[in-house]
């Protein structure tokens, strides 16, 4: 019999599970720093410099702000399945879904806009 303080080893897939959306989480955050870099780079006609740079910075801090997350994410749900607790709930994906439609608007009306 284990240890009260000592965990269980839990199954491994429920292990694999929360590393796959760990790993989703992270190759998200790796695309918002690409569009950050891509959008500095690669789309000068787009908008004025500070717009472009202004929306760089928020598509490379959202980017650092989603691996932060994932890893809180992981350690948290990992915590749980390893004690036997209810997966804990998470409020990140409703900011991170708010924050997507925003930014989504904000492109399309600098598309719409710079086209003419």
């Amino acid at each position: 019999m284990p240890e009260p303080s000592q965990p269980e080893e839990p199954d491994y897939r429920f292990s694999l599970a929360n590393e796959r959306t760990f790993l989703a989480w992270i190759r998200t955050a790796l695309a918002l720093l690409a569009g950050a870099i891509a959008l500095d780079q690669l789309a000068p006609g787009l908008a004025p410099a500070p717009v472009r740079a202004a929306l760089g910075v928020v598509l490379a801090l959202g980017a650092a702000g989603m691996g932060t997350a994932a890893y809180r994410r992981w350690a948290r749900v990992d915590r749980a399945v390893r004690a036997g607790q209810p997966l804990p709930r998470t409020h990140f994906l409703l900011v991170l879904t708010c924050c997507v439609v925003v930014i989504s608007f904000v492109f399309a009306a600098l598309i719409i806009g710079y086209s003419r």
